[in-house]
C-alpha cells in the first residue's frame, strides 16, 4: 500500500487560519478519497507560515471493482424504454438477465465499474480540494481564475511504495505538481526533491523549516522559560500567544530583550498587552517585585550578530508604543486627580449604549440602584456598593481603554486606587466583568457581586423589555453570557435571591428601564420568559455536572423555582437520589399510581383527594401503606421546610417497599365502589406526599 504525501506551498498564511487550514485539508482530502473507494491507514496534517502538508499512510493502491444489479423495465415494454435502460447502464441487449418477479417478467442489468488506480483519484480529489478550500479570505493573482489564501506557489504530491516514488499527475492554472519543495525562504532557498513524508520532514528540517507546529510550540516555550530562568526572572506564559507565534515562523529563534526603565513604572497589564497585541512579544516578569522587566520575542531566522539587530530594532519600535502607553496613562490619572473618577464617568453620557436603552451614564445610573436593591441581599454596604457602581463604568471614557478595550475593568481598578477611593469600590471596577467566560473566577467579595450581578441583570432585563431577545444561534447581545455569568455569580456564591419575587432584582430592574415603545413597560409574561430563559442557562450550566434536564425540570415545577440555588440544592438531592435503586423503583411506584388516578379521575369526572381513610382498608398491605404514608409525611414536611432535601428524599424512599407491596396484594379498582374510592384517595396521598419533593411526572423513562 503506498503512503500519500501532499504539500501546498503558498506565500505567507495567516497564523490565526493555519489551524482550520490543517483540519480542512485532511477533512476533503480523506472524504474524497473514502468516497472514491480508497482505504488508508492514518492522516496526519501540518502548516508552517509558507505550507500545508498532509501525510497519508497505507492507501489503498487503487479502488475496488464494483458490481451492482440494476433493475429495468418490463421485458415486454417498448423498445424505447429498453434502449434507454441498455444506455443508461451500457450493458448489451444480449447481457440483459429476464427474471420472473411474480408480476411478470423483468429485465435485469449486472453492471460492472472497474476499479481505478490511486494516482487518477488522488488528483482528481486534490484538485477538487485546492478549488473549493474554505478559506475565510481568499484571493486571485495573475491570469488564473484559482482562488487561495495567498498566491499558490507550488503544489508537492507523491505516492510512496516500495517500488519507489511517484509524481501525481495534476496541474491547475499552471501549476504542475512535482516531487519537489522549498526550504527556509532566507536560510535554505532553492528547491530540493524528497521521496516521502520521513525524508520530506529530515530534508526541511536540514532546511531550516520546523513542520510540525506542536514542535515549534514547544521549542519557543521551552526556549524562552530558559532565557527568563536564566536571568532570575520568569515567563507570563500565554498559550494563545504561543499559538499565533508559532504560525508566524518555521524556524523559531527564540530572543529576550529589556524594556527601557522610562516604562518599567506603567502597570503590568499595560505592558503586557501593548507588547502582546502590537508586537507579539511575551512579557518576562520579576517574581519578587512583580513588575515586567523583559520581553521575549521570536525571530524567524538566525543571525550572525546572535540576534542584536533584531532586538535593537524591536526596541526601538517598542520604546514608541510605550511612549504612547505612558502618554494614556499619565493623561487618564492627571484626569482622575482633577476631576475625580465619577468626573470621568461624565463623559459616559455622550455613549450611546442602545438608542432604546439610552447612554452608558444612564445604564450605569440604573446599575447603581439596582446594585443598591441587591447590596444588602448579599452582605453588601449599601451605600459602598452604590459608589461602586457611579464609577464603575468610569474607565470606558479613559484614553487607555480606548487604546485597549481589553483592559476595561483593569484600569478603572488603578484609576479607582488613584483617586483614593476604598478598596471595595477600586476591586468592584475590575470583578464587576467577571466571569468572563467559564473558566474564569468569580468575585468573591459583597460589594463586587453586587454590581456584578447589577449589571447583567441590566443587561437581561433591559433587552428583554425591548424585545431584543437572542434567536437560534444568533445572540448580538451576548444575553446568553450575561445569562450563565449571574448563575455562576450566585451560585458560586451560596446567594438566596428571589429574582422575580416583589420585590426582586428582575422586577426592579424592569422598573428601571422604564416603558418600552409598544407599552407600558416590562409585563409579566415577559418576566416569566426571562425567567425561562435562565433556567435554560441553568441546564447547561448543570450539564457538566451530570445533572439531566429532566431532573432540573421536576425540581423547576416546585415553588421558589426563581432562587436558583435552592434550585440546583433540590436537583443535586433528586438527581443523588435517582441514582439509588429505592429512587428508580420509587419513581416507577409514583407513576403507576399517578397513571391509575389520573385514568379513574377522567372517567368518573371527579377528583379523588378527599382524604384516604385507614378504617375502611382491608389488606395488610395496605394498612402498611397508611402507616407508612403518615410517617413520610411527618419526616418530609419539616425536612423540605429546612431545605434538607436529603433527608426529604430518604423518607421518601422509604416508601419504595409499602407501595409495592400495596399494588402487588390489592385491586384498586375493586368491586366494592366505596373500597376503590378509598384506594384511589390512598393513591392520591401517594402522588401528593412524591410532588411536594419534586414533580416526578416530569422525569423522561
Amino acid at each position: 500500500m503506498p503512503d500519500l504525501l501532499i504539500e501546498l506551498l503558498s506565500e505567507e498564511i495567516p497564523a490565526r487560519m493555519q489551524p482550520r487550514a490543517r483540519d480542512d485539508l485532511r477533512r476533503l482530502v480523506t472524504d474524497g478519497l473514502v468516497e472514491a473507494g480508497l482505504t488508508y491507514a492514518h492522516a496526519a496534517a501540518f502548516s508552517t507560515p509558507r505550507r500545508l502538508a498532509l501525510a497519508v499512510e497505507g492507501l489503498a493502491d487503487r479502488s475496488p471493482t464494483l458490481r451492482e444489479e440494476r433493475k429495468g423495465p418490463r421485458a415486454d415494454a417498448p423498445a424505447q424504454a429498453i434502449e434507454g435502460f441498455l444506455r443508461a447502464t451500457g450493458v448489451p441487449r444480449e447481457a440483459l438477465i429476464e427474471r420472473d418477479t411474480g408480476r411478470g417478467a423483468v429485465l435485469f442489468a449486472l453492471v460492472e465499474r472497474p476499479g481505478r488506480p490511486a494516482a487518477e483519484i488522488v488528483a482528481e480529489v486534490l484538485a477538487r480540494t485546492i478549488r473549493d478550500f474554505p478559506w475565510p479570505k481568499s484571493m486571485r493573482w495573475g491570469a488564473g481564475s484559482l482562488r487561495w489564501v495567498r498566491p499558490l506557489r507550488g503544489i508537492l504530491c507523491l505516492l510512496t511504495d516500495g517500488a519507489g516514488a511517484e509524481v501525481v499527475p495534476l496541474a491547475l492554472d499552471g501549476i504542475a505538481a512535482s516531487g519537489t519543495t522549498e526550504g527556509h525562504r532566507f536560510m535554505a532557498p532553492g528547491r530540493f526533491a524528497v521521496t516521502g513524508f520521513e525524508d520530506y520532514a529530515a530534508r526541511l528540517r536540514r532546511a531550516h523549516v520546523i513542520l510540525d507546529p506542536a514542535e515549534r510550540e514547544a521549542k519557543i516555550l521551552h526556549e524562552a522559560r530558559s532565557l527568563a530562568f536564566a536571568a532570575g526572572l520568569e515567563l507570563v506564559e500565554d498559550p494563545a500567544l504561543l499559538t499565533e507565534v508559532a504560525g508566524l515562523v518555521e524556524w523559531p529563534v527564540v530572543l529576550m530583550g529589556e524594556i527601557g526603565a522610562d516604562y518599567l513604572a506603567l502597570p503590568a497589564e499595560v505592558l503586557r498587552t501593548s507588547m502582546r497585541e502590537h508586537q507579539k512579544f511575551f512579557s518576562v516578569r520579576n517574581p519578587r517585585s512583580g513588575r515586567i522587566e523583559r520581553f521575549v520575542t521570536v525571530a524567524n531566522r538566525e543571525t550572525a550578530d546572535h540576534g542584536a539587530t533584531i532586538l535593537a530594532g524591536n526596541a526601538r519600535v517598542l520604546a514608541a508604543r510605550l511612549s504612547d502607553a505612558r502618554f494614556f496613562w499619565e493623561s487618564d490619572l492627571h484626569t482622575v486627580r482633577t476631576v475625580g473618577l465619577e468626573g470621568m464617568a461624565e463623559g459616559l453620557r455622550a455613549v450611546t449604549f442602545h438608542n432604546r436603552l439610552g447612554s452608558q451614564w444612564e445604564r450605569v445610573q440604573r446599575i447603581e440602584a439596582l446594585a443598591r436593591e441587591i447590596a444588602p441581599l448579599v452582605g453588601a454596604p449599601p451605600d459602598l456598593t452604590a459608589e461602586a457602581a457611579r464609577v464603575c463604568k468610569a474607565d470606558l471614557q479613559s484614553r487607555m481603554v480606548g487604546e485597549f478595550p481589553e483592559l476595561q475593568g483593569i484600569m478603572g481598578r488603578y484609576y479607582a486606587a488613584a483617586a483614593g477611593l476604598p478598596e471595595p469600590v477600586a476591586a468592584a471596577c475590575e470583578d464587576h466583568y467577571r466571569p468572563l467566560g467559564p473558566a474564569d473566577r468569580v468575585p468573591a467579595e459583597p460589594v463586587s457581586i453586587a454590581v456584578a450581578l447589577a449589571d447583567r441583570i441590566d443587561t437581561l432585563a433591559g433587552f428583554w423589555a425591548i424585545g431584543e431577545k437572542p434567536t437560534g444561534s444568533k445572540d448580538p447581545f451576548a444575553l446568553r453570557r450575561a445569562a450563565l455569568g449571574a448563575i455562576r455569580l450566585i451560585l458560586d456564591n451560596g446567594l438566596r435571591l428571589r429574582l422575580a419575587a416583589r420585590p426582586g432584582p428582575f422586577r426592579t430592574a424592569g422598573d428601571l428601564v422604564g416603558p418600552r415603545e409598544s407599552d407600558q413597560g416590562p409585563s409579566h409574561a415577559s418576566e416569566t420568559d426571562l425567567l425561562a430563559f435562565l433556567h435554560d442557562r441553568l441546564k447547561v450550566h448543570l450539564r457538566e455536572e451530570g445533572i439531566r434536564h429532566d431532573v432540573i425540570d421536576a425540581v423547576l415545577a416546585m415553588p421558589g423555582s426563581d432562587d436558583l440555588t435552592l434550585v440546583v440544592k433540590r436537583a443535586r438531592a433528586l438527581a443523588a437520589f435517582l441514582a439509588t435503586d429505592d429512587g428508580e423503583n420509587l419513581v416507577q411506584g409514583f407513576r403507576r399510581a399517578n397513571n391509575i388516578l389520573t385514568q379513574a379521575e377522567e372517567r368518573d369526572g371527579v377528583e379523588y383527594s378527599f382524604g384516604a381513610d385507614p378504617r375502611f382498608a382491608e389488606d395488610p398491605a395496605e394498612h402498611a401503606l397508611f402507616a407508612a404514608l403518615d410517617a413520610a409525611e411527618a419526616a418530609i414536611a419539616p425536612a423540605m421546610q429546612a431545605e434538607d432535601f436529603a433527608a426529604a428524599m430518604a423518607a421518601m424512599a422509604a416508601l419504595r417497599a409499602p407501595i409495592d407491596a400495596f399494588f402487588e396484594a390489592v385491586q384498586v379498582n375493586a368491586p366494592n365502589e366505596a373500597v376503590r374510592r378509598n384506594r384511589l384517595n390512598l393513591l392520591h396521598r401517594i402522588r401528593a406526599l412524591c410532588l411536594s419533593v419534586a414533580d416526578l411526572a416530569k422525569l423522561e423513562g
